[in-house]
């Protein structure tokens, strides 16, 4: 099987970071992307700024090819748009001699297994051949084998239903034309669909502060707009964020514009709403929703975003020996690490190839799809998963378990009542104002904010990859 290729799915920044990384070490690689073009899940929100610079954003090994092609860097200091980081970083990557020939465009993953057996076979699977079935941009269907199998395709095009329940709320599959799941370009190309009219956006992450953002700003530039935001907790200190704490200004700055415009009654905040319905009342639309209060109901509503995050597709890995963490639906070792529940500081350590394979020799799942539910990634803790990934499939344990991350720490750090150890590795000395014990312990040596230190875990807008 040594003649086979690695196969890679999709060909966003972490698709393409892998088979960067494959490249470098002479393995060879076959992407493929739905899409028609790399990165068309990003395009699809290119309008957004990032809040981490460019120096967040470029893996080193595509760095690496695009410098041996004569590519000129950004400014790392620099906030690229989603369509910047597309343009400037994502096609030209794609576009490199090495990595041209090897990406096939229109080309959707419909199953994945093992050739000649099913997954209940046991005895010599390890020694059969991935077999993918392929869907090309015309509707054929080819199968194609594949030595390993790295699953980098995103979370993005399966969004979380407006209902709180986690399935479609009464209603909303019928008004679904009123109804937007990702980022909309409010001040740009929507503009006409949300001008004059009354919105309400569901979610408490980044995504949906700065369609609230840009609602507002839209409500200040022409006809009388009004945005109203539900949020299914009454914490909002993830989306306000640590302000002049958080070690990315930008996302820092995100909450705090947000929080003064809620403060000052810009944006009509509605907390601990769980939608259950949504119905049409004179040509408008009515959300009901429960509340600790009891039933609850906004109504005289035009648009409805929802931005409750995105789930991981799993039916293309039905007949693989997949292992999920019960409730986030991340890779099960990965699962503890990163549940909300348990983390509320948003800590994470790093993290490679033993957390993201599966009981399914040579098959990875990585990226935002890594983290199932868990509603916060950044592309550099992507970067460094293919890494490790691509050391491990090369047989190059040592480098495969030298995982490495550094991340910038948010600011915020406040201690979950459902855990009984609260977050960053356990409950802090009652002597010590801390939130956890590495909170305590960078407390200790003098320093400010969560005190993660390089275990912290910071989202993307958009939850990008």
């Amino acid at each position: 099987m040594l003649e086979l290729p690695i196969a890679v799915i999709g060909a966003g920044p972490v698709g393409l970071a892998a088979a960067a990384n494959l490249v470098a070490r002479g393995l060879p690689v076959k992407v493929y992307e739905a899409g028609a073009a790399a990165g068309a899940s990003v395009s699809d929100w290119g309008h957004v700024r990032l809040f981490s610079p460019w120096a967040y954003n470029v893996d080193p090994a595509g760095r690496a090819l695009l410098e041996k092609a004569g590519w000129q860097a950004p400014d790392e200091a620099a906030y690229p748009t989603g369509s910047d980081l597309v343009s400037a970083y994502l096609a030209p990557l794609s576009q490199t001699p090495e990595l041209a020939p090897v990406i096939e465009y229109g080309a959707r993953i419909k199953a994945i297994g093992r050739r000649g057996v099913d997954k209940v076979v046991s005895r010599d699977r390890e020694l059969r051949p991935f077999q993918l079935t392929v869907v090309d941009s015309d509707g054929r269907v080819r199968r194609e084998l594949a030595r390993a199998v790295i699953d980098a395709s995103g979370t993005w095009t399966s969004p979380n239903p407006l209902g709180a329940g986690g399935v479609a709320a009464e209603g909303e599959e019928g008004l679904a034309d009123r109804i937007a799941y990702s980022i909309p370009d409010v001040l740009g190309r929507d503009r006409a669909t949300y001008a004059g009219r009354t919105t309400v956006v569901v979610g408490a992450g980044h995504s949906a502060a700065n369609v609230l953002l840009d609602l507002a700003e839209l409500a200040t530039t022409g006809p009388a707009a009004r945005a109203i935001w539900l949020t299914r907790s009454n914490n909002l200190s993830r989306v306000y964020g640590g302000g002049a704490n958080d070690q990315l200004a930008a996302r820092g700055d995100l909450g705090r514009r947000l929080r003064q415009l809620v403060e000052a009654g810009s944006i009509e905040l509605v907390t601990s709403f769980a939608a259950t319905a949504v119905r049409e009342v004179n040509g408008q639309l009515a959300l009901d929703g429960e509340t600790p209060d009891g039933l609850r109901t906004v109504s005289a509503v035009d648009r409805i975003v929802v931005c409750t995050g995105q789930r991981p597709d799993f039916s293309l890995t039905r007949e693989l020996r997949i292992e999920l963490d019960p409730w986030l639906e991340s890779a099960r070792a990965l699962g503890p690490m990163i549940d909300p529940n348990l983390h509320s500081c948003g800590s994470v350590p790093p993290h490679g190839h033993r957390e993201l394979a599966h009981p399914e020799p040579g098959f990875y799942t990585v990226g935002i799809k890594s983290y199932g539910r868990a509603p916060t990634f950044l592309m550099l803790t992507g970067y460094e998963q293919v890494r490790s990934v691509v050391a491990a499939i090369a047989g190059d344990v040592a480098a495969a378990d030298a995982v490495q991350l550094v991340l910038p720490e948010t600011g915020v750090c406040t201690t979950a009542p459902e855990s009984a150890g609260g977050c960053c590795g356990g409950p802090a000395p009652s002597s010590i104002d801390a939130c956890c014990a590495d909170d305590a312990s960078a407390k200790a040596q003098g320093k400010t904010g969560c005190g993660c230190g390089s275990s912290s875990k910071i989202g993307e807008t958009a939850q990008a990859q």
